[in-house]
């Protein structure tokens, strides 16, 4: 798909399909969209009185107009109120006109939008974000690819003529969210802890980046027994992947990112039954994968801040080598974990990755994993669960979600619920009482942590969807990829 920033006024475009957004309770055409629709012998008019189009958010009616104009069919789209406008919602009717565009085998599309904040640069952004992430297709594993079916090939921007480079921006961020998506959808005989680490390989060398592959050797090294009893029990060995991202000249200020990397979790010798999902466990390394997603869009960026992006990658199995429930684990920083649960694993590998990061020097530290159902429970499928004693960080994740339209909410770091941690023969219990057991997960992570300003998000809900939603299909959403950019670049 092509899309363009068209200088071509609304009155004289062609193509396929035109597609108009119009406000909530504002569907009455006037002015360019008045003189199209005399020019079209009112059938505009006519649709929306017909359909009884009232321009609700994501809302759609298309027509074809006659065969000897200039512009073969029209689809009309719901911006909601004007007064409530953002950018997630042209991203949203963006992805509502392509996947109709798609259906109605519209291969040149054509969109005029209103600007959101009278802001051309966000707005194309957004409108170029949320028609590829929508119309993204994942056909690796099926015999006959569903690209033989109609495509939108060119998208004509009507009104942004000049946005060349906000269309790239979306082109770059959408790239990483599109790797995101594959890695956490490939089934884990597919994607191993070798092909994470091939991955961030890849990404090194085509984008300049430096990297660093720590084998089990060296890991055993720096003392990451923690990462380690995780990864005892898999035949597959594990990869901690650190790749680094340094500007021209001296950085305005250094992050690391770091990501839960279980590409398969059986809960180890506390596995997990029937019914509880296991089949679903390819996606428990949807942090690292939003961090390699974010790696490969900020390299392409290229802004002026350092960025360092960690996964301590394993698999979660089962055989006479596995951790058993009771077990102590010291983890990097010399701290004791009595292992009360070995399907509460990921917390484990982040635990030495979080010293890992700790000693970098960095400005802030922010981690992503797919961690507890208990976060699920609490925020439902559609948001991420944020955790922080940093009010700052806070500030910025939140403004930084906000306008990537992916949702998180901060939740509480109840200091008392850490006595649900308290272990009788080592510093602390890796799982407390099912009451609060995201917030237990998170205070746990905070012991790995020392003075570095710091957040986890737990993404175990928007991870994945069942069901179309937004500009995200069935499947990965590569949640994460584009607040953590948004982060970076703020």
């Amino acid at each position: 798909m092509v899309i363009r920033a068209s200088d071509t006024p609304l009155l004289e475009w062609t193509g396929d399909t035109l597609a108009i957004g119009l406000f909530e309770d504002g569907v009455e055409l006037t002015g360019e969209l008045a003189t199209l629709d005399s020019k079209f012998s009112g059938i505009l008019k006519e649709l929306i009185a017909e359909e009884e189009f009232k321009g609700k958010a994501n809302s759609t009616v298309f027509t074809r107009i006659a065969a000897s104009t200039p512009v073969k069919k029209v689809i009309v789209v719901g911006l909601g109120k004007a007064d409530s406008l953002k950018l997630d919602s042209l991203r949203r009717a963006a992805a509502a006109v392509g996947r109709v565009a798609k259906k109605q085998k519209s291969k040149v599309l054509g969109f005029s939008f209103p600007l959101w904040n009278n802001d051309p640069a966000a707005t194309a952004q957004a409108i170029a974000e949320g028609v590829q992430l929508a119309l993204y297709q994942d056909n690796r594993f099926k015999s006959e690819s569903e690209e033989k079916q109609s495509q939108v090939e060119t998208v004509d921007l009507l009104g942004f003529s000049g946005q060349e480079a906000a269309i790239n921006r979306a082109n770059q961020i959408v790239s990483g969210v599109i790797l995101a998506r594959e890695l956490v959808a490939a089934p884990a005989n597919a994607v191993t802890p070798i092909t994470m680490a091939e991955t961030a390989q890849a990404i090194a060398k085509d984008y300049g980046l430096q990297i660093q592959i720590l084998e089990k050797e060296e890991c055993e090294k720096l003392g990451m027994g923690a990462f380690l009893g995780v990864a005892q029990a898999s035949d597959l060995p594990p990869k901690f992947i650190h790749l680094t991202y340094k500007p021209e000249g001296t950085p305005t200020r250094k992050l690391a990112i770091i990501g839960k990397g279980l590409t398969f979790d059986s809960g180890g010798l506390n596995i997990k039954g029937a019914g509880s999902g296991i089949e679903t466990m390819k996606i428990d390394m949807g942090g690292a994968a939003a961090t390699l997603g974010a790696a490969k869009a900020i390299a392409q960026i290229k802004p002026s801040v350092e960025v360092h992006f960690i996964s301590a990658v394993t698999e979660n199995m089962i055989s006479g080598r596995a951790m058993h429930p009771g077990d102590v684990l010291k983890a990097s920083n010399g701290k004791t974990i009595e292992v009360n649960n070995t399907d509460a694993e990921g917390r484990l590998t982040l635990a030495d990755a979080l010293v890992y990061a700790d000693k970098l020097g960095v400005n802030a530290i922010v981690d992503l994993a797919t961690l507890t159902g208990a976060n699920v429970i609490a925020l439902g499928d559609d948001i991420a669960g944020l955790f922080t004693p940093d009010d700052t960080v806070a500030s910025q994740l939140e403004k930084a979600a906000a306008s990537s339209g992916e949702k998180i909410w901060r939740m509480p770091m109840e200091e008392k619920y850490f006595e649900g941690l308290k272990s009788g023969i080592a510093d602390m219990k890796n799982t407390g009482p099912r009451p609060g057991g995201a917030i237990t997960a998170a205070l746990f992570l905070k012991q790995f942590v020392k003075d570095t300003p710091w957040a986890h998000l737990d993404i175990a809900g928007p991870v994945w969807s069942d069901k179309e939603n937004g500009y995200n299909g069935p499947g990965a959403t590569g949640f994460g990829v584009r607040t953590l950019v948004d982060w970076v670049l703020s």
